[in-house]
């Protein structure tokens, strides 16, 4: 088995906030689904990067079966690599930071950001 492609899809309670999280990161909201009033799932794209959140709502109307002996709120990491982390710094002024610039023990400087969900975001640029 080969696997050609991972996208990860981030169950929170709700996704508006998210994609503008990553609409100011220059994401596109390429598809969204309505759940009730709300967006209940969607599809965000940069550059051939994919990224989905879909409401705890909307799983358990679509596989309940994700959500069996889940406790406490839904939180994810996610590590992006980054081509300029001055840019990337930039770019995440007044975002909810985690972990400010610093070296890691394995060659990248990165920043580490909460999204609106709570999700812990990493931009990571590796060192020459």
């Amino acid at each position: 088995m080969r696997i050609e492609r991972l996208t990860p899809v981030l169950i929170v309670d709700e996704v508006e906030p998210c994609i503008e999280f990553w609409k100011a990161r220059g994401f596109e909201a390429t598809t969204t689904v309505p759940e009730g009033g709300r967006i209940g799932f969607a599809m965000l794209t940069r550059a051939g990067i994919e990224l989905r959140y879909q409401s705890v709502a909307s799983v358990a109307r679509d596989v309940p079966a994700v959500l069996e002996r889940c406790e406490g709120p839904w939180r994810t990491a996610v590590c992006s690599e980054v081509d300029d982390i001055e840019s990337a710094a930039s770019n995440l002024s007044g975002v909810d930071t985690v972990v400010p610039r610093r070296q890691t023990f394995y060659g990248t400087q990165e920043i580490i950001v909460r999204d609106p969900a709570g999700n812990v975001v990493s931009f990571a640029r590796f060192l020459p």
